[in-house]
């Protein structure tokens, strides 16, 4: 049944990869035609293109030239002649679909074509991305391409707004970014976030493409909704939006509501007085922990606790609503929420960690009082709690453009949930080479100390023959354990996490050179494209030295991936697993697992301890077994399928409300 169920959706891709494809014929047909206009008259090409539109006809119709345009703009610009593979993505993505890209393929360049044909209609287009770094950085970047065919560019942030301008002047700064021998000064470099000049947000929406986060977007949609003069309004309408990682937004974000909210009154002294009741109580004693839900429910035993230290005859009366409210989330915030997990406390304030990005969410805080409980468990000031004015979910937003694609390299698992909530079909793009990737089965291992111990000496194996390991871990915490595994044994790492995500351009640069092993949490798994040898822009060696550098990693066998645990989403691991093997470069993937692990503790794992237990398993022996590598997959797919219901009923909530 599934290779029926695998076959149809195989030929339904294909099919629509063969009328794409001649298309592509079309577009390459005119190259030489644009390759002999000058500068002058490629800017004239977005004129002619908009009279056309404007005379009736339609984009499809202007689609072979405008991306010709795009590709030989991006040749004269950057350096960069878009693949056929890429013009194929660009295609998808126009017609509202969702291009699944494999690491390495170039979606950033992907985009510029589709948001230029896009921007013909005067009506502006979108590019979404998942943080503002890469935001100013790709409109910087591609921004080249669009002013060479005299498309303005916009770039939003989250505390400025900037218009594209290649003429601006360079900022002063100590470091330029580039490896030059000490000693030596630094020539001035312009960097692609260097290529603005500051604007207001409506200059910056005023532009033909808009570069931005999905936070920018949704919160200047509401503070528009609540201007009484129309004019203070700075968004023009959702025509067209392109979602980079449209998967992690779409889906992982989906269900988090953008609010505007005011401050309400004081409360800090109650979270605190909570807080110390909380650290008296024991878990599975006063009350019992529901992981999968991240909830708490009181014992007999709890409540009696409680009532106690209170001095309240019944906490569940009416007039202590508030009492129970505080009661479960201080025991919430104190038992269940870990520092370094889920929240850092930086600069006397809690942040919350995606648990999706492992990026810190600055400005995001946990509703309900929460927030403020975990503020009174770590003694940092209690901020208060706040009345909501306006507030939308990003799946809300983001069906209301007229229309809408994605980029992202991993969709198929989820390709259901996208058809039926967004309408979008996901379509597989084909790799410009083929892939060697090879994806080893799991390592399970009886204990979560025996799993570390294999994990460190699996590292320092690869170190010596001198390929580059990147680690995967699902949190802060458990990145900076193995980061003292490996400091113990005298192997040198870079740590990546929320806690040192300014570093994070620099530690992916070094990642692919020999040798180097890099622990990351997921921020590593979007959004960072490691290059066999070290990024060349970065490298202090010659371009014969990397190359040299380059071939010697390929032969050894490339990148190798090491994941220490799996996530709730089969799409992370697959994220995780995607960082190597780019443009045709070898790699290998593996995951190491224990009994301990979270997914496979809540879904089976005392089971399978206890069969290693009936055959005298040997603690340091990993089981590699394809049935317990199934098991741990179907608990995945279980909690995606949970976490699929629950936003598809916030989905049919939204339209009888919005009705």
């Amino acid at each position: 049944m599934f290779n029926l169920i695998n076959k149809l959706i195989g030929d339904s891709n294909e099919k629509v990869l063969k009328e794409i494809r001649s298309i592509v014929e079309d577009i390459n047909s005119l190259e030489p035609e644009f390759e002999k206009l000058s500068d002058e008259k490629l800017r004239c090409v977005t004129g002619d293109l908009k009279e056309r539109y404007a005379d009736g006809e339609s984009l499809d119709d202007l689609l072979p030239e405008a991306f010709a345009a795009v590709r030989e703009a991006s040749k004269r610009t950057v350096g960069m002649r878009p693949f056929d593979v890429q013009m194929i993505g660009g295609i998808v993505l126009h017609q509202g679909k969702i291009a699944e890209m494999r690491t390495g393929e170039g979606k950033t360049l992907v985009c510029t074509m589709p948001s230029y044909l896009n921007s013909i209609t005067g009506d502006g287009a979108h590019v979404i991305t998942v943080n503002d770094y890469l935001a100013k950085l790709h409109a910087g970047w591609m921004g080249k391409i669009h002013h060479a065919l005299g498309v303005t560019v916009g770039c939003l942030q989250n505390d400025s707004s900037w218009v594209f301008n290649p003429d601006a002047p360079l900022p002063e700064r100590e470091n330029t970014g580039n490896s030059i021998e000490d000693g030596d000064a630094a020539p001035p470099v312009r960097l692609p976030e260097d290529n603005f000049v500051s604007g207001t947000k409506k200059q910056a929406y005023q532009c033909d493409i808009t570069y931005g986060t999905n936070n920018e977007f949704g919160f200047d949609y509401l503070r528009d909704n609540m201007v009484e003069d129309a004019d203070r309004r700075v968004q023009r309408g959702r025509s067209y939006a392109i979602v980079d990682e449209v998967d992690s937004i779409l889906i992982d974000e989906a269900r988090t509501p953008l609010i505007i909210s005011g401050p309400a009154k004081e409360q800090g002294q109650e979270y605190r007085r909570f807080a110390m009741i909380a650290k008296r109580l024991k878990p599975d004693v006063h009350f019992e922990i529901e992981e999968k839900r991240k909830t708490i429910v009181l014992t007999e035993e709890g409540i009696e606790a409680v009532e106690k230290n209170l001095k309240i005859e019944n906490l569940y009366d009416v007039e202590n609503d508030v009492l129970s409210h505080f009661t479960e989330n201080a025991i919430r915030a104190e038992h269940v929420y870990s520092r370094d997990r889920e929240y850092v406390v930086q600069n006397q304030e809690v942040v919350i960690v995606d648990e999706f990005t492992g990026r810190l969410m600055s400005g995001r805080r946990f509703s309900d009082g929460l927030h403020q409980a975990l503020e009174a468990k770590e003694g940092v000031r209690v901020q208060r709690e706040s009345n909501t004015y306006a507030t939308i979910t990003l799946q809300n937003y983001f069906r209301m453009y007229q229309k809408l694609a994605g980029m992202t390299g991993t969709a198929a698992t989820e390709a259901e949930e996208l058809d039926k909530i967004y309408k979008l079909e996901v379509v597989e793009i084909p790799t410009n080479r083929p892939t060697q990737r090879i994806d080893h089965g799991d390592f399970i291992f009886m204990t979560e100390d025996a799993k570390w111990g294999a994990i460190a000496s699996r590292i320092e194996e690869l170190h010596t023959e001198g390929r580059p390991v990147l680690v995967g871990t699902t949190s802060i915490d458990k990145s900076e354990l193995l980061g003292s595994l490996l400091k113990k044994r005298g192997i040198p790492h870079n740590v990546l996490n929320a806690k040192q995500h300014e570093r994070e351009a620099n530690v992916v640069a070094e990642a692919g050179k020999a040798g180097a092993v890099t622990v990351a949490t997921n921020m590593a798994g979007r959004g960072t494209d490691i290059i066999l040898g070290g990024n060349p822009d970065s490298t202090k060696s010659s371009e014969l030295g990397w190359d040299e550098d380059h071939n010697s990693i390929v032969s050894k066998g490339g990148l190798f991936v090491l994941g220490t645990e799996r996530h709730e989403s089969r799409r992370i691991d697959n994220q995780l697993r995607g960082r190597c093997g780019r443009q045709g470069d070898p790699g290998e993937t593996q995951f190491y697992l224990s009994t301990e692990d979270d997914i496979v503790r809540r879904f089976g794992g005392d089971r399978i301890r206890g069969a290693m237990n009936l055959f005298r398993w040997e603690v340091d022996v990993p089981i590699e077994n394809k049935m317990v590598s199934r098991s741990v997959e179907t608990a995945q797919t279980k909690v995606e399928a949970q976490n699929f219901e629950i936003r598809k009923y916030l989905v049919d909530y939204d339209d009888v409300v919005n009705t």
